[in-house]
């Protein structure tokens, strides 16, 4: 409350109820005796610099006995800062009033501002989250449901490198109103899965959606039951995708491990929601706009909308994500369509109206963010999932571009019913995420960084017979250390090269460290490699075996196998897609 709201002083000036206090530098207020209130701010201990006496000039009265009149401003207490001018000059006496007795006053903010992505096929959402106070952040929290990872996950996401959280949303129909869609008994399949990646320098991010009906094989799953012990699940060959979550007794962590034996990608962290998040979520923001191309009436979704454009909530939200009937094709892939214009409209609703403004709403938003999400057990907390959500926060809308993985009719069906991966398409698209390419039109990074790693290519290149470097194994699977010494020493002529063995630590990508007087022996070796300039690293040289210089080749978890170009791609691959900016009509 302000002081009119405490009860102000008769006939004094708001302004003058506030006083500096010597001991803090800050100004205090001070107030008159109102009927049955406590003294609020009380007055500070008396010091011996001040001989007893309050901030205000006023002896401190004994516990229980009425404030004293607040003092009005004299010589011996200076005008607060709201009430003089440069020089020394008063202002004109300010309006009585709540605005005037609050103007001295330092606002603190009670919010901070956080972007996460929850949800699958309901969404992953932007969600605003209160630091309001320590018993709001526990009981968000408690909202909060975790899961073991297993061990299938990088161990957690990290501000200084890429991100990649698996998004998944599952097809259970707990929660009220949900048990009349569909196979009420479900439980719970991977029914829409997206791997969100956010690039390192969160200029772009790749939405990457993988069709429930695609088959592929699912992996042994070690997993903690709800007892505490561990079980191994079997792994399935030739499986829907969708039963890597559910099926069998599977949890999330299977479907991590499914998609790392897919893509090559290892998930940092995961997130599961049900069918009540798209409902809770949508109502938080009041709605979200999506379009349609046509008018659709879809009696398994319950999905009743003219063609045009509609703001969705609630109840229709859920519908809209789940029919598939009444667009493209009538299967799994024209609905993924759907969920990705839904995904966008979110996002565009989020970062373009007053949601992350008002604390009202993000208060709203951060209640139903945190009851709709099943998390890893590496990202269970409020402040973790902010520290996320700040990361993805940094995006703009146009640079998040949806694709989906590329897939083909499974032609071992006469009536297609599945799909498989495209092996034309598919591995281009992997390896752009996996290296950090970006799928959208975003601003190039600085050109004399890029001129500078293309120079460490140019100019003359030493012969085979003068490479001398040490191998290090950092992060490639066991023997690949062996396996280049072999290669180099046999077929490439790079006889002074030697196994030293395992790195002190994995890479994410293949290096090599040369000294300044050795750069026409790095340009020999990266040509032999397929190594970028940006896998150079002009740096110190090191000492062989033989006590003489050598250059450093650490292996990275990139590494393919020898021979094998470890040139990055600098361009994704043409692939459908659409960019969460731009409103796209369902078809």
């Amino acid at each position: 409350m302000d002081a009119q709201g405490r009860g102000r002083a008769d006939n004094i000036d708001p302004a003058d109820q506030w006083v500096l206090n010597p001991n803090t530098g800050e100004y205090e207020l001070r107030l008159t005796p109102s009927a049955a209130q406590s003294p609020v701010p009380g007055p500070r201990r008396p010091s011996p610099r001040d001989g007893g006496r309050a901030a205000g000039g006023r002896t401190r009265q004994p516990a229980g006995e009425s404030r004293p009149e607040p003092r009005t401003r004299g010589t011996d207490v200076p005008a607060p800062r709201s009430a003089r001018r440069r020089g020394g000059e008063p202002e004109p006496e300010p309006p009585q009033g709540r605005r005037a007795a609050r103007r001295p006053v330092k606002k603190k903010s009670r919010t901070k501002k956080v972007l996460l992505w929850t949800g699958g096929s309901m969404a992953f959402v932007l969600v605003a989250v209160t630091a309001a106070g320590y018993l709001y952040i526990r009981h968000l929290n408690g909202n909060i449901t975790s899961l073991s990872d297993d061990g299938a996950s990088t161990g957690g996401f990290s501000k200084d490198r890429a991100i990649n959280i698996l998004v998944i949303g599952t097809d259970k129909r707990t929660g009220k109103g949900n048990e009349g869609y569909g196979d009420s008994g479900s439980v719970g399949h991977a029914d829409t899965t997206i791997l969100l990646h956010l690039s390192k320098d969160r200029s772009n991010a790749t939405a990457l959606s993988i069709p429930r009906d695609l088959i592929t094989d699912i992996p042994d799953c070690p997993t903690q039951q709800e007892d505490g012990t561990r079980k191994v699940i079997p792994g399935t060959d030739g499986a829907r995708f969708n039963q890597s979550l559910g099926q069998d007794d599977r949890t999330p962590s299977c479907t991590m491990r499914t998609v790392t034996e897919l893509t090559g990608i290892t998930p940092d962290d995961f997130m599961v929601a049900d069918f009540n998040a798209v409902k809770t979520l949508t109502e938080a923001v009041e709605g979200v706009d999506v379009c349609l191309a046509h008018d659709i009436d879809d009696a398994d979704s319950h999905l009743k909308l003219s063609k045009g454009t509609h703001t969705i909530s609630g109840e229709q939200a859920l519908a809209f994500v789940r029919t598939r009937h009444s667009v493209g094709f009538g299967g799994d892939l024209s609905r993924i369509g759907l969920q990705q214009q839904f995904l966008g409209a979110l996002m565009r609703k989020l970062k373009g109206n007053s949601t992350l403004t008002s604390p009202t709403k993000m208060l709203k938003l951060a209640e139903a963010g945190t009851k709709a999400l099943t998390v890893d057990d590496k990202l269970d907390s409020i402040v973790k999932l902010k520290d996320l959500g700040l990361e993805m926060g940094k995006l703009n809308p146009k640079n998040l571009t949806f694709t989906t993985v590329p897939v083909k009719d499974n032609p071992a069906e006469k009536v297609h019913a599945t799909v498989v991966l495209d092996d034309a398409k598919a591995p281009a698209v992997f390896d752009a995420v996996r290296n950090d390419v970006s799928f959208s039109e975003v601003k190039k990074k600085e050109k004399a960084a890029k001129d500078a790693q293309a120079a460490r290519l140019k100019g003359s290149k030493a012969p085979a017979s003068e490479v001398r470097v040490r191998i290090l194994n950092g992060g490639a699977v066991t023997g690949s250390a062996q396996a280049v010494l072999s290669w180099l020493q046999n077929d490439e002529g790079v006889t002074r090269s030697e196994n030293a063995g395992n790195a002190p630590a994995a890479l994410g990508r293949t290096t090599l460290e040369y000294a300044p007087g050795q750069a026409a022996q790095a340009r020999r070796l990266a040509a032999l490699m397929g190594m970028s300039g940006s896998a150079m690293k002009p740096g110190k040289s090191v000492t062989n075996s033989q006590g003489l210089p050598a250059m450093t080749l650490t292996l990275g978890k990139d590494f393919k196998g020898a021979g094998v170009s470890l040139t990055v791609p600098s361009k994704a691959p043409e692939v459908d897609k659409s960019t969460a900016d731009k409103v796209k009509c369902a078809s």
